[in-house]
């Protein structure tokens, strides 16, 4: 009999999918990952791990499985924590989520689980694996999950063939409203809980709060620039070549004070990210003010009037080599190659055509559309048909 270790989180997802592998008969058993318990920073009155550990024992009860909690605070600092200030203090944004999965659930959780004699790690994920023989070697691939509203194969598009291998996603094949149906027939206290949102590890706290205890406020100005700045509508270069058109399209918009007006002032650009609406506390604008671009060094933010200024947008991003991952390493790219995939630069952004071009020392997404608030330090990943190839932190 094969040996599952269910990450249970407390909510219906993993309840579900631990019931799920009981009645393929697979052994199962139950961990709860405790990733955080600095109670000074879990500002809100509701310290949502205890709740959660405490339904993760009620329905491992029910489910007549073996239950415990670990404890990965320690690494979770260190990889998670640690890295995210680091990020926001470069004026980079990083995806929490994404690197939870490939430091923590996949590799620190999944090794204690393979020490525990387990065959595999399951989690409660939207998203599917397939495995395919090619060349005599088994591989495996990551497809998106069923439900298309829910599909969370973008949060796992760090993982490696070696973390495949060992993974499952029983609730893949489902539907959102199927799961809380299953979890309603077989009786479990988690049926009817609502989604956690929030950062999967300081549970309800918003995230600005969070940074404030680490970052301190300085204040300084919000600058307005108007859509009419001429480096927005510059005439084209000619291009040597594809390497060059991709260089040339892939770059920032640079600010200095004087392309604006002063119309405000913030606590810290580093509270603030490229795209964002709310928090800049300035009216009297016709359009509402959007973050274009924020300079951490000098402690400036610009901002922009309206949904499609075009200091928003860009059609190409790259990705240095050391920060680009191949699922799939057999369809990896050489320099001079290129693919056309369908792309999505955050969670839930709808997939869009793009091309990616290896070069030396990276590679390019190259968006068909012009795509808005392309931000440092977040994952693009990439995909054939449903299935995600690659993906890489957007530089």
């Amino acid at each position: 009999m094969k040996r599952v270790i269910v990450g249970l989180s407390g909510g219906v997802d993993s309840s579900v999918t631990a019931y799920l592998l009981k009645e393929q008969g697979y052994e199962v058993i139950g961990l709860f990952m405790k990733n955080w318990h600095d109670d000074s920073v879990t500002i809100s009155d509701e310290c949502p791990w205890l709740e959660d550990s405490n339904d993760a024992l009620i329905v491992a009860d029910k489910l007549g499985i073996p239950f415990q909690t670990v404890d990965l605070s320690e690494e979770y600092k260190e990889r998670i924590v640690d890295y995210m200030f680091n990020e926001y203090k470069k004026g980079r944004t990083p995806n929490p989520d994404v690197l939870c999965n490939r430091e923590i659930k996949f590799d620190v959780f999944m090794k204690i689980a393979l020490d525990l004699g387990a065959d595999y790690v399951a989690t409660g994920h939207y998203c599917r694996k397939e495995t395919i023989e090619k060349d005599g070697k088994q591989i495996y691939k990551l497809l998106a999950g069923k439900d298309d509203n829910k599909d969370q194969s973008y949060f796992l598009c760090q993982l490696s063939q070696e973390q495949l291998e060992k993974s499952l996603f029983p609730i893949g094949e489902l539907t959102k409203p199927e799961v809380r149906e299953i979890a309603a027939k077989a009786d479990l206290i988690t049926a009817d809980k609502k989604d956690s949102q929030g950062l999967c590890f300081i549970g309800k706290v918003k995230l600005p709060d969070f940074l404030q205890q680490q970052l301190q406020p300085k204040e300084g100005v919000i600058v307005e620039v108007p859509q009419e700045k001429e480096s927005y509508h510059k005439e084209l270069p000619t291009f040597a070549n594809k390497g060059e058109e991709l260089a040339y399209y892939a770059q920032k918009y640079t600010y200095q004070q004087t392309d604006g007006k002063v119309v405000g002032k913030h606590q810290g650009a580093h509270y603030f990210t490229k795209g964002q609406r709310k928090g800049l506390a300035v009216g009297g604008t016709i359009e509402p003010l959007f973050v274009i671009e924020t300079d951490v060094k000098e402690n400036v933010i610009y901002t922009g009037q309206g949904k499609s200024h075009p200091g928003l947008y860009r059609r190409t991003l790259f990705v240095k080599d050391d920060e680009l991952h191949w699922v799939r390493e057999d369809l990896a790219l050489q320099p001079d190659e290129s693919m056309e995939v369908m792309a999505r630069i955050r969670y839930r952004q709808p997939l869009e055509k793009a091309f990616v071009h290896k070069i030396d020392g990276g590679a390019y997404v190259d968006f068909q559309n012009p795509q808005s608030a392309i931000m440092e330090g977040q994952f693009v990943a990439w995909y054939i048909e449903d299935e995600l190839i690659g993906s890489g932190v957007i530089s």
